[in-house]
């Protein structure tokens, strides 16, 4: 599936991933491929980003935390999470 993450500054990252787990108001939840359709607000916490290999710019790599190889983690203080088609859109702040 499809993962992009939106900050009012800039399109932080874009690319395939394996799964997204996400800081939902009512807790952590986790989407992979063929996810139904969602549409949830976000809060204080991580976005938990697992996928074969990252291409990040180098201008926004330091706002993310690398867990290991295919594991990286983006602290989000609140947003709006959509998932349908199996594309995922995080507008995060």
């Amino acid at each position: 599936m499809i993962l992009e993450i939106v900050s009012p500054e800039a399109t932080l990252f874009k690319g395939e991933v394996i799964s997204v787990a996400v800081p939902g108001i009512n807790g952590e939840f986790q989407m992979l491929n063929n996810h139904a359709p969602i549409v949830s607000l976000l809060t204080k916490g991580n976005v938990k980003i697992n996928a074969s290999s990252f291409k990040i710019e180098k201008e926004n790599l330091s706002k993310f935390t690398k867990v290991n190889e295919q594991t990286y983690w983006l602290p989000i203080n609140s947003g709006t999470i959509e998932m349908n088609n199996n594309k995922v859109i995080v507008l995060a702040d």
